[in-house]
């Protein structure tokens, strides 16, 4: 079963804006020369999309799957497969700016395993009830906190 990210209307502006200014740094030096090479304004254009591009599908392609034997949790080049004999606890959570998190909501769900780096990851599905009922019937012995 796979299910997408939410993604807060605040982390919609912040995402624009930050693709604004990333815009901004990469077109910068057009203001500044009048006469640009075409080779030099074809490779800031090429770093603006490849940028941007790597940006959006690190936020876009967020997914949370349930396999047979784990959990795959992706974002982007990202990938964690936590397995569901692993996992220890689940909880919620609104801190979205420390740990290891794939998530773009501030209404979470944090889940501590045992062999994962920071010992957590941090996910915000879609379907929050409907993402804890598969997790409850994969992992019956973890501590779900909701």
């Amino acid at each position: 079963m796979l299910f997408k990210s939410k993604m807060d209307r605040t982390f919609r502006i912040f995402i624009s804006i930050s693709i604004l200014i990333i815009g901004i740094s990469c077109f910068f030096p057009v203001f500044l020369d009048e006469e640009i090479p075409p080779e030099a304004m074809a490779i800031l254009i090429g770093v603006f999309i490849l940028i941007v591009a790597f940006l959006l599908w690190m936020l876009f392609g967020i997914q949370y799957v349930f396999n047979e034997e784990y959990l795959l949790v992706k974002g982007g080049p990202f990938r964690s497969q936590i397995a569901y004999e692993n996992i220890t606890k689940v909880s919620p959570t609104r801190d979205i700016y420390t740990g290891y998190r794939l998530s773009t909501s501030t209404d979470g769900i944090e889940i501590f395993y045992k062999t994962g780096f920071s010992g957590s990851v941090k996910i915000s599905p879609k379907e929050k009830e409907l993402f804890l009922s598969e997790l409850k019937k994969h992992c019956p012995h973890a501590k779900i906190e909701f």
